[in-house]
């Protein structure tokens, strides 16, 4: 079955269907198991940061690693955290307190002369979770940065053959959902070696629903 747009689109509705009313907001995620991929090349370490053209009603908390100017813009900016270097330098060894930093936010962003300090102090706990800082220079946009962050995804492969990453929620328009998705499949189909050979099966869900799956 092709990964077209009406098919796509015909899983998401029946994702929705499959999936019980809850009295909260589901996320819908999409799962991609593929196959013949060696896990010990660079493809079997796939990580990649996708901007979505439709954000998500529940969009990333971004935390700003940076010093001077460069934090007070992320504060205007309305960073969710700004951690200025004194402040890193003092969360050194505290695990518990670098444990709930990593598990709040979302996305890191950090300026580019602090990140020897920060691979030091939150390489342990942001490293093991996919969550390494993108390193900007002192002078980048930070505004614009951190709105484009805002409904972007993280897609990583892990120690299997599987990449899953939340596409929206349930109260977005399934047309929405739908090109969100094709986004995703099309820049994983442009990192695999064979593209949509490489996927074998795609897995369209909402967070307490049951999956839908396509074969393409």
């Amino acid at each position: 079955m092709p990964l077209d747009q009406k098919t796509i689109l015909d899983a998401v509705k029946e994702a929705k269907e499959k999936s019980e009313k809850r009295n909260f907001t589901q996320s819908v995620e999409l799962v991609l198991n593929l196959k013949d991929i060696d896990m010990k090349s660079a493809e079997g370490k796939l990580q990649e940061i996708i901007e979505l053209p439709h954000s998500p009603p529940k969009q990333n908390k971004i935390c700003v690693i940076a010093s001077g100017e460069l934090a007070l813009k992320a504060r205007r900016a309305n960073a969710d955290l700004v951690i200025e270097r004194t402040e890193l330098e003092g969360y050194a060894g505290k695990k518990r307190d670098l444990r709930k930093i990593a598990n709040s936010y979302d996305l890191f962003i950090a300026e580019a002369p602090l990140m020897p300090l920060v691979g030091k102090v939150l390489g342990p706990v942001l490293g093991p979770r996919g969550k390494m800082p993108i390193p900007v220079p002192p002078t980048v946009d930070i505004a614009s940065l951190i709105e484009k962050h805002r409904k972007t995804v993280v897609v990583r492969m892990r120690a299997q053959p599987i990449l899953q990453c939340r596409v929206g929620s349930d109260n977005m328009k399934e047309e929405e959902l739908t090109e969100n998705i094709q986004t995703v499949l099309r820049v994983i189909e442009g990192k695999l070696k064979r593209g949509i050979k490489n996927i074998k099966v795609v897995y369209i869900k909402t967070s307490m629903g049951k999956p839908v799956s396509i074969r393409p």
